[in-house]
């Protein structure tokens, strides 16, 4: 009789001890708009959620998770950048393990230094012949600053059962620089959606001193455009304070007026105005980089009103 009791307790020992599994889900990324104009970083969180079981002798160990993440389906520009893809338009962003985002969070297969960071559980014993522990880990991501020439888009990456290898073991080691045992995984996505979006700046036309205005005077400014890759775009002047006709504009003092316009080119032969002179704007394209457009005005010859500072005010409107 006691010889059969110690067999059956042997025979039990091994389920009591290694029904050990783990089980993981990371919730998706989104970044949501991002304005790559700003030069401004953008965060967001994932979280990675753990839920291990075991048997009655395995509780009070300690169970080792290293949960590595690979590049994800948009790719790695370099060590320090993943990608997010529209199409073939990258955006650099990265997954890092601590909240001030320095230490990258990284795979033991994959090409850069970076690795997967340490996650420690103990196991507790349960009723009956179990023993279980969950626990979370937060990832922190940040699309990086200061990519003006990213194209407006909707940006995805993919982090399949391929990029999400996620070992888990009984172990007493710290790092997870070589790890080891049963591998789980938990696909997710991490997703950015980048606007169209355009920044105007100018720079005043400046006649400067002047006599009688019997010959041509004339001067430059500038509109400034920096507008998204992609983007089109066209920019207006108005009519200005008396809200004349591109070449009939007039700068004032009191009553007195002096006239002048504004044109598209050097030769001040292409009036530069808005809907109310059909034509008369200027289209572009944005490249993500500033795009300097030249105003050329001109006072022609008129009669002289008195001496003073004649000024006007022309709205410029950029329209995308």
């Amino acid at each position: 009789m006691f010889r059969s009791i110690a067999f059956l307790l042997v025979a039990l020992l091994p389920s009591l001890a290694f029904a050990q599994t783990c089980n993981f889900t990371v919730t998706n990324m989104n970044f949501g708009a991002v304005d790559t104009l700003s030069g401004n970083p953008v965060t967001s969180t994932a979280t990675l959620n753990i839920s291990c079981t075991g048997g009655l002798l395995d509780g009070g160990r300690r169970i080792l998770i290293c949960p590595n993440l690979g590049p994800g389906s948009g790719g790695a520009s370099s060590a320090t950048a993943r990608q997010m893809v529209s199409g073939t338009n990258p955006l650099n962003y990265q997954i890092y393990s601590d909240s001030g985002r320095t230490v990258i969070w990284g795979s033991s297969t994959w090409s850069y230094p970076s690795r997967a960071p340490a996650f420690a559980m103990t196991m507790t014993i349960l009723g009956g012949i179990l023993s279980a522990a969950t626990g979370s880990m937060t990832l922190y991501g940040t699309v990086l600053g200061s990519q003006p020439t990213a194209a407006a888009g909707a940006f995805t990456s993919n982090f399949s059962t391929t990029d999400t290898s996620f070992y888990y073991s009984y172990s007493s080691a710290t790092n997870c620089d070589s790890p080891s045992g049963s591998v789980g995984t938990a696909p997710f996505s991490v997703s950015a959606s980048v606007a169209a979006n355009c920044l105007v700046s100018i720079q005043n036309v400046n006649f400067g001193t002047q006599g009688v205005l019997h010959t041509n005077v004339d001067a430059t400014g500038s509109v400034t455009a920096t507008c998204t890759q992609g983007t089109t775009y066209t920019i207006s002047l108005n009519g200005g304070n008396a809200s004349a006709a591109p070449t009939a504009r007039k700068m004032s003092k009191g009553t007195e007026t002096v006239t002048y316009g504004l044109y598209k080119d050097s030769n001040r032969s292409q009036p530069w105005g808005d809907a109310n002179t059909p034509g008369s704007t200027v289209a572009g394209t944005g490249t993500g980089a500033a795009q300097l457009l030249t105003v050329y005005g001109r006072v022609p010859p008129q009669t002289t009103p008195s001496p003073g500072s004649y000024t006007d005010t022309v709205v410029v409107t950029l329209t995308y």
